[in-house]
């Protein structure tokens, strides 16, 4: 088991940065990449960054691509997403994710990572 703690959200004015981080507990030998989801209320959980932690591969969703930086500690149990020039449509529930797998691509979808945190609240004002 794999447990995920994220911190860092806030209310912030918008074109403001903040700094989510993600801590992991538990048996994180077993993980292979690690994400960032965000839901806005009445829509859909949507990919925003992962990372495969062999190697540091990232990617992004083209909506925060050049605004968003995923990275990740030395020890296998950080992971922080740094957010930029933050606009309104960004206000959402992030969520930290954990995937147990040996691929080299990233899948989008939430339903395969096997992990999840209880979410941190980000608010851009206008």
């Amino acid at each position: 088991q794999v447990q995920l703690v994220e911190s860092g959200g806030g209310l912030v004015q918008a074109g403001d940065s903040l700094r989510l981080s993600c801590l992991a507990f538990g048996r994180t030998s077993s993980v292979g990449h690690m994400a960032w989801f965000r839901q806005a209320p009445g829509k859909e959980r949507e990919f925003v960054a992962a990372i495969i932690w062999s190697g540091g591969s990232t990617d992004y969703a083209d909506s925060v691509k050049g605004r968003f930086t995923i990275s990740r500690g030395n020890a296998k149990n950080t992971v922080s997403l740094q957010v930029n020039s933050l606009k309104f449509e960004d206000t959402a529930v992030y969520y930290c994710a954990a995937r147990r797998t040996d691929l080299r691509t990233v899948d989008y979808r939430p339903i395969v990572y096997d992990y999840w945190g209880q979410g941190t609240q980000v608010t851009v004002s206008l």
